[in-house]
């Protein structure tokens, strides 16, 4: 990780060589940065993340093995890293999908490269770095979740909150989705959904996933 006074340590992870070399020419033109690690697919990201333990990790959505699998196992491992997508894609799956796994930025590709320093640096100073024209999207989705009936739901429960991974799990279910297409939305194991849902009946004090699904819509149907 980085000092106060040292240069902000940067992975910079993307299947497209070209890519890769004008964003480590960028920042490594500026002092704020240090570039420690390239990869070229997520499992190098991951690797070179838990050796070289950046501040910011920069990672391509679809580069090989899923930008996205990457994000979630290095703020798993690393939670201190920031992390910021950068991508051609524009479509909100992927996007969602990036904030969901705790992304702090998602830039796309088509920025001019002379301002992902400021934007990087930014981030690192609590900002969200994220392109004008998906902020309207992050928006309409936050509104559309309506998400009252979470106090509904667990407001007789005395037992530990649900966590938003979990709230997740069970609107899924709820819209009748299987174990294995939870998994991929929500790029998880299918053992991974399983244990989350056995954490969501125990919470909510219910038989089965079934129950909890009914409770959920019982109570959803109340606010």
């Amino acid at each position: 990780m980085n000092s106060p006074s040292s240069p902000l340590r940067v992975l910079i992870a993307d299947d497209h060589e070209p890519t890769r070399a004008d964003v480590r020419d960028v920042l490594s033109e500026d002092d704020r940065f240090d570039v420690c690690a390239v990869a070229a697919d997520a499992a190098q990201a991951v690797r070179a993340a838990v050796r070289e333990r950046p501040g910011v990790c920069l990672l391509d959505v679809r580069m090989p093995g899923n930008g996205v699998a990457a994000a979630w196992e290095i703020t798993a491992r690393l939670p201190q890293a920031k992390i910021v997508m950068l991508t051609v894609s524009e479509e909100d799956a992927d996007l969602f999908a990036a904030l969901r796994a705790g992304a702090h930025g998602y830039l796309l590709k088509t920025m001019n490269f002379k301002r992902l320093p400021d934007a990087l640096a930014g981030v690192c100073s609590g900002e969200a770095a994220i392109q004008r024209t998906l902020v309207a999207r992050v928006l309409d989705r936050f509104r559309g979740r309506e998400p009252r009936w979470r106090g509904v739901v667990g407001s007789g429960t005395a037992g530990p909150r649900m966590t938003s991974r979990e709230w997740e799990v069970l609107d899924l279910l709820a819209q009748r989705r299987s174990t294995a297409e939870i998994a991929e939305e929500l790029v998880l194991s299918a053992s991974a959904v399983r244990v989350h849902i056995s954490s969501i009946v125990r919470k909510l004090e219910v038989a089965d996933r079934a129950a909890a699904v009914a409770l959920f819509q019982r109570t959803r149907t109340q606010t």
